[in-house]
């Protein structure tokens, strides 16, 4: 039974997973002029649209990804690590070169570090950059001792678990902001498709992080031990 509910949370963040990817390539592609720079720049435009494809599909989505690895992936405990890592590392690359994009307008850093969005996301990446050289350390490095390990498993679990929590808040801010900022200039009404594909967006992060999460922290299956019974010099296992 507790297998069978995996199987099927593990479909449904798959499913919310495809959603929330084809949201967000939708806004950020047939709704270019919502991400309109100050300066004409083709370039600027492009790093604009790439922002949130970068933090939504490149960060938030395959980091999940790399949390469900432990659920789903057959194989060897080591294989399952180094997926996982891999998977880490380009959700690391994604979220860094996705900051990175908003710091390269001609406005420099210090004028788009200004809201709680900013500021939640240059604390996430942080967290996530120290978990996944806290976790290559710990659990790569051939002269470590299993107890240590086994004392920073639970503290590993837990910060990969909060930061992938606040990489999703981080996201719902932005999104708030964004919209917000657009129906405020007149260039969205609250009553539109745009509208709605950016609240879909933020629905779908949210329950995508909820079904992640509980993934991740359900118990998994295991069979019971068998009893040993010995009757009359005969052992039976019930």
């Amino acid at each position: 039974m507790a297998s069978l509910s995996l199987s099927s949370l593990l479909l449904f963040a798959r499913f919310s997973g495809f959603i929330v990817a084809f949201l967000v390539l939708i806004w950020a592609v047939h709704f270019q002029t919502s991400f309109l720079p100050r300066s004409p720049s083709q370039e600027d435009l492009l790093y604009a649209v790439l922002h949130p494809l970068l933090m939504v599909i490149g960060f938030i989505l395959i980091s999940g990804e790399a949390i469900l690895v432990h659920r789903w992936l057959p194989g060897s405990r080591n294989l399952k690590k180094s997926v996982h890592l891999c998977l880490q590392g380009v959700a690391l690359a994604s979220g860094v070169f996705g900051i990175w994009t908003k710091f390269h307008s001609q406005d420099g850093i210090v004028a788009n570090f200004y809201s709680l969005h900013s500021w939640m996301g240059l604390i996430c990446i942080s967290l996530f950059g120290a978990q996944w050289i806290w976790g290559f350390l710990s659990f790569w490095h051939r002269g470590e001792v299993r107890n240590v390990r086994v004392k920073v498993l639970p503290w590993h679990v837990f910060v990969g678990l909060y930061t992938y929590a606040l990489a999703v808040a981080t996201a719902e801010t932005g999104l708030l902001e964004k919209l917000t900022f657009l129906q405020t200039k007149g260039d969205v009404l609250k009553r539109c498709t745009e509208s709605m594909i950016v609240n879909g967006l933020g629905l779908g992060l949210a329950l995508l992080s909820g079904i992640v999460i509980l993934a991740a922290v359900l118990p998994k299956h295991k069979t019971p031990p068998s009893k040993m019974i010995y009757t009359n010099g005969k052992c039976l296992s019930s």
